[in-house]
């Protein structure tokens, strides 16, 4: 396998009794990169974090994590990981700051220097002032984000973040999008996220797999599995009775599609460049434009194509 990927798995498979949970995927990650592994409840995502992490085993299939194997190297594999699993794993009857501590101790460092890693972490994620609170009294946000401190004491090379953000309040989850981002951007931390949230795998990965079923279905850069499944679509908003009129003089710009009253939608089947050439077409015909909106092709877009469905509840978050 290679050393230029951070994560790299080839036909890794999961069984529990007759359930197939991992039907044979594949992934590879680069070094510093953020992939996005987007797909319902039950598709398979938390399987493959815990194999990836050494806590479950596959039963077929072989892969690297920092660069050792799964199966014969999990102590090293440990060693350079930091994971934030679905549930948060902090003790609620310790302090942040005690929490942070024994972390530290547990990873061999001197106590004196888990204290001034956890006082950096505790500020890092704006935890100072709850630094010496029990941490049974955090809210949500401030569990999650001190869960999420845990996992980097030992600054890891890669970070599994399996569903982080699930039951967070809005500001909670904008501000741990933050801080995943400046982990990357300014430390490189490779990150391996999960989530059935499709605005966050939009926001946060810069490469996309989708799993459905056990097995990775799409895979690639966000703006080009975008692109794949169809241009974008112009709505042209008109006067009443004007939508007849409008449809047969866009025909010619690109293909009709179905739009909501008032509204005249086409493909651009050349992207955002071809809207020029509608509102040429528009002002040589006179017609008085109430509005125009670009719409282009969505995750949910690539979801839908890849499974045949959508992801359900995926906007809900």
């Amino acid at each position: 396998m290679s050393t230029n990927y951070a994560v790299e798995a080839h036909g890794l498979v999961k069984r529990y009794g007759l359930t197939t949970a991992l039907g044979g995927i594949d992934v590879e990650v680069p070094t510093g990169t953020v992939i996005g592994v987007l797909g319902p409840n039950g598709a398979g995502k938390t399987t493959a974090v815990r194999i990836l992490t050494t806590l479950t085993d596959p039963d077929e299939g072989q892969a690297t994590v920092a660069g050792f194997d799964i199966r014969t190297q999990g102590t090293e594999v440990r060693r350079r990981i930091g994971l934030a699993a679905q549930d948060a794993t902090v003790d609620p009857l310790l302090t942040g700051r005690e929490n942070l501590v024994m972390l530290g101790e547990l990873h061999q460092m001197r106590r004196s220097d888990a204290g001034v890693r956890a006082t950096q972490l505790l500020g890092e994620f704006s935890l100072d002032e709850a630094a010496d609170r029990v941490t049974s009294g955090y809210s949500g946000g401030m569990r999650r984000r001190l869960d999420l401190a845990a996992t980097l004491v030992s600054r890891p090379e890669v970070l599994f973040l399996d569903e982080p953000t699930t039951g967070l309040d809005p500001m909670s989850r904008l501000n741990l999008w933050e801080e995943v981002r400046s982990l990357n951007h300014e430390r490189g931390t490779t990150v391996f996220l999960t989530t059935q949230y499709l605005e966050e795998a939009d926001q946060l990965a810069g490469r996309i797999a989708i799993i459905d079923g056990g097995r990775i279905v799409r895979e690639g850069d966000p703006g080009n599995l975008k692109a794949a499944v169809g241009s974008p679509t112009l709505a042209v908003e008109v006067r009443a009775g004007e939508e007849d009129r409008v449809r047969q003089l866009l025909s010619a710009c690109g293909e009709i599609r179905p739009s909501r009253p008032g509204t005249v939608a086409v493909g651009l089947a050349g992207g955002a460049a071809d809207m020029a050439g509608v509102v040429r077409a528009l002002d040589d015909a006179a017609v008085a434009v109430e509005g125009m909106e670009l719409h282009q092709p969505t995750l949910d877009d690539v979801f839908a194509d890849a499974t045949g469905r959508r992801l359900e509840g995926a906007e809900s978050h």
